[in-house]
């Protein structure tokens, strides 16, 4: 275990705040990640990516960066466009 690993274990064991508020703020952080991999795989830029969706770079980077309230429909036009499907699981 790292030692980020270990701290976010200790901060959640000792603050139930810490860890639902922690988990949300991933899963947000997490979706932009995953977007911008499919991005970089695809060969893309950030300009390229907003061209084919007829939007801005700022926003792609917005999706990217800070993918918190992001709309559903928003996540599939852009998987859409890198030729990946986005699956939704409830766990």
């Amino acid at each position: 275990m790292s030692d980020v690993e270990k701290y976010i274990s200790k901060r959640k064991a000792k603050g139930p705040r810490f860890a639902q508020g922690f988990e949300e703020g991933y899963e947000e952080f997490k979706i932009g990640v995953l977007l911008k991999q499919a991005r970089e795989q695809a060969g893309l830029t950030q300009e390229q990516l907003a061209k084919m969706l007829k939007t801005k770079k700022t926003a792609i980077s917005r999706i990217e960066n800070h993918a918190q309230d992001i709309k559903l429909s928003t996540i599939q036009k852009v998987a859409k466009a890198l030729g990946k499907n986005v699956e939704v699981t409830l766990s």
